[in-house]
């Protein structure tokens, strides 16, 4: 069973349509890197057992992102975001080399915070 990164990023959007103990296993088998069988050894079933809870929960979350499409919206929103800081950073560059408006180096400046404050308020 390769362990696919995506899932962390549909555990974090989606990870409530879980069971606590399917969340439990997909935490303890990406996020803290355990083995099936060590899994099994704490939580007193079987390797297989581990193996198809952890299985059922990957196909809820892929499921509910098909449908939902949340984590691919927040991926296209960062990257929009970035190349609306790029666009700001390349005003400002050609501001210093111009005019030397105060007003633009500014507002360029606030446009790269509101940037960054959008690209960061899931991290609080």
């Amino acid at each position: 069973m390769a362990k696919d990164l995506n899932i962390n990023v549909l555990l974090y959007f989606y990870g409530g349509l879980l069971t606590d103990r399917k969340r439990e296993f997909l935490e303890y088998y990406y996020n803290d890197d355990m083995s099936l069988g060590e899994i099994a050894e704490i939580s007193g079933i079987s390797r297989q057992g581990v193996r198809d809870a952890i299985k059922r929960a990957e196909e809820t979350l892929t499921d509910a992102e098909r449908r939902l499409g949340f984590a691919r919206k927040d991926a296209i929103l960062r990257a929009k975001l970035g190349e609306i800081s790029d666009c700001a950073e390349k005003i400002r560059n050609e501001n210093y080399r111009g005019s030397l408006s105060k007003t633009i180096n500014d507002l360029t400046v606030q446009i790269q915070s509101i940037c960054g404050d959008l690209a960061d308020s899931d991290q609080t």
